[in-house]
């Protein structure tokens, strides 16, 4: 049997419920859409560093990569009146193992080293993307400018000359310490919000591993169009906040079986521009934001929220847009069984005709996936999984 279907809105079980129909719904309460009235916004909490070293579980670990041990005691000296857990390595492969195993918040290297310089260490740590943001404090016995600018190009975010002062030690390490209580805060508060946008996602049964399989078809039409590794990153963040805003939406209105209402339509719509709102605050999600407002949007302007038209919509909203509507048509849904991989083609090459779709992305896109069967055995599985591998250890990089 042949199904019209309007996949403009289909990436959330939207539209297609409008266009099929569906069994009967409970109701939604009346003063649902005001609730939604005012934005929410997320910001990370301002660190308290003085209770942080007064908590026992939270003391700062130090690592101290120095082949003499009089360098190594001399620090422990200089840093016993503070509260801080410290580790000791003569080598800078005991050191590395050291940070396979264990978190640390600062790692003090001399700079003059066996089996490799300090320089060297310094890019091993910061070129991993475990420890990439970890500070590293260099010191050296050698004097000269040029010696403090090959510390810096290779990582170091700090440099100290010997004769070592005491204060100094202290004084940068407390400061360096205080940089890096912040990084953390902001890792946290972009943690929280992935897990509330997976949380959105695990409400729908229908819907599972939607943002990894969105993800893998998003970075695979990004790699086809040459687009740089950073616009890959957004791409695969995208896939997972693109719809984070459907948290402020009332479960009558997400979950609604039958056709929504012209006002619960008007709720429905309103997560885009919550979406954005949630992400604003944090600077490193900028390069999403305009996934999250303009993944509705359509080729001929008749999208949603701000009516933009053709390439006026940001490039990697079209590209998520295109990836969501395939994973959307081929996965079943309550209002709809899970189309082959020729069916949600011939559909979104219908739409790119009638002018929703970017008319150059929907054909690359049937042309990427031009290897997988009538089921779409390509992305799914075994398949997908080694995708999804292979995607985050190039954007590990």
């Amino acid at each position: 049997m042949s199904v019209d279907i309007n996949t403009s809105e289909i990436s959330g079980g939207e539209t297609a419920r409008a266009e099929i129909g569906a069994a009967d719904s409970d109701p939604i309460e009346p003063s649902a859409p005001n609730r939604l009235s005012h934005s929410i916004s997320v910001a990370p909490p301002a660190p308290n560093w003085d209770s942080v070293l007064e908590d026992a579980a939270q003391v700062p670990t130090l690592m101290i990569v120095d082949e003499i041990d009089l360098n190594r005691r001399l620090l422990r000296a200089m840093l016993k009146a503070a509260s801080y857990r410290i580790l000791e390595a003569k080598r800078p492969s005991e050191a590395l193992a050291i940070l396979e195993r264990e978190k640390v918040d600062l790692v003090i290297v001399d700079q003059v080293m066996p089996e490799m310089s300090g320089t060297e260490f310094c890019q091993l740590v910061k070129n991993d993307k475990r420890t990439q943001l970890t500070p590293l404090l260099m010191t050296t016995s050698v004097q000269g400018m040029d010696n403090e600018v090959a510390g810096f190009e290779s990582g170091a975010d700090e440099f100290l000359v010997k004769p070592l002062r005491p204060a100094l030690v202290r004084t940068r390490i407390r400061s360096m310490l205080r940089n890096k209580a912040l990084v953390d805060s902001l890792e946290e508060a972009e943690g929280i919000l992935f897990a509330l946008a997976q949380s959105v996602e695990h409400r729908d049964r229908y819907t599972g591993m939607h943002c990894e399989r969105l993800a893998a078809y998003a970075i695979a039409l990004a790699q086809a169009l040459g687009l740089p590794r950073r616009e890959h990153l957004a791409l695969y963040r995208g896939g997972y906040l693109h719809d984070i805003g459907k948290i402020v939406i009332p479960d009558a209105i997400l979950f609604k079986r039958g056709l929504l209402t012209e006002q619960e339509w008007e709720v429905m719509r309103q997560h885009t521009i919550r979406g954005e709102e949630i992400c604003r605050p944090m600077k490193t999600l900028a390069p999403v934001l305009p996934i999250i407002r303009s993944h509705h949007e359509r080729w001929d302007g008749t999208g949603y929220p701000d009516g933009l038209r053709g390439e006026d919509i940001p490039l990697l909203a079209r590209i998520l847009q295109v990836a969501d509507i395939y994973d959307a048509l081929t996965t079943a849904r309550p209002y709809k069984p899970a189309f082959s991989h020729q069916h949600a083609l011939e559909l979104m090459h219908e739409e790119a005709r009638r002018g929703w779709r970017d008319p150059e992305l929907v054909p690359l896109f049937a042309e990427v996936t031009s290897q997988s069967d009538d089921s779409g055995k390509l992305w799914a599985g075994e398949g997908m999984q080694q995708s999804l591998s292979a995607m985050r250890r190039e954007l590990a990089k």
